[in-house]
């Protein structure tokens, strides 16, 4: 079912963007992407989880297409205690300190669901994706937390993780996890990635049917990885809106009501 460009030309479509702070893990105070729809609600939430490339301008964006088709979404500064400044100047401190620890992470994704569930137009079901390290932040936090209803993977690498992949900032593979998976899962690949590969996403999907987990795959063939970055060379517009579709009918599917 197509649900790109079906408002009303009649209807009220409107959005309030703005940066907050919340508690975020420990009680911290963290800078955070809020958009919400004009509407009295009640709305569903969505825990946007920015990628590797760091808290950008894309997942302003990303977080604001989500707000106009009717869901309250925070995108934590999951890079918020390295410190400010221009992105890519932040997300290369991070990289260079290795990286920001799943822990605090998984924290910060909690606290962000318990903002979005305090709000008060909220239905009470809160979603949450994220893509490449951010579609693997998304499946652990909805693995190790309780409360969340949807949880979408856009090709997260290293869902999938073997032993010497592993490190004191990230010390399990989020697959290891999959019987605590309690959320339908929704994911989506290229299947020209390297990471995650085919046979990785394989493996994956072989996990979720022993643990009997509920979930879709849809795998796309001529893209690879960060396919949806309009800004990147990797950009496939036509797998890219068809997958748009999918999450936003998952989403609808497993959050409203």
């Amino acid at each position: 079912m197509d649900t790109w460009n079906t408002f009303r030309t009649d209807g009220h479509v409107g959005i309030t963007t703005e940066i907050i702070k919340y508690s975020g893990g420990g009680g911290d105070q963290v800078h955070a992407y809020v958009a919400r729809p004009h509407t009295d609600g009640p709305v569903p939430g969505i825990v946007a989880v920015h990628h590797m490339p760091g808290w950008d301008e894309f997942y302003q964006e990303f977080s604001e297409r989500l707000a106009r088709h009717g869901y309250n979404v925070i995108c934590p500064d999951l890079y918020c205690r390295f410190g400010h400044g221009l992105s890519d100047d932040v997300t290369a401190k991070v990289r260079a300190e290795g990286g920001v620890h799943d822990d605090s992470v998984v924290a910060d994704c909690e606290a962000a669901a318990g903002w979005l569930n305090a709000q008060p137009n909220t239905n009470g079901k809160v979603g949450i994706i994220g893509s490449c390290s951010g579609g693997r932040h998304a499946v652990l936090a909805a693995s190790r937390v309780p409360g969340f209803n949807a949880v979408v993977d856009l090709w997260g690498g290293g869902v999938v993780m073997s032993e010497d992949q592993l490190s004191p900032a990230r010390p399990v593979a989020p697959i290891d996890l999959t019987s605590h998976l309690g959320a339908p899962l929704l994911g989506i690949f290229g299947n020209d990635d390297q990471h995650p590969t085919p046979e990785q996403v394989d493996i994956h999907e072989a996990e979720l049917e022993k643990q009997s987990n509920v979930y879709e795959f849809h795998r796309y063939d001529g893209a690879g990885h960060g396919f949806f970055y309009y800004h990147t060379p990797m950009y496939r517009p036509v797998q890219a809106m068809d997958a748009w579709n999918k999450i936003f009918a998952f989403f609808a599917m497993n959050l409203a009501g």
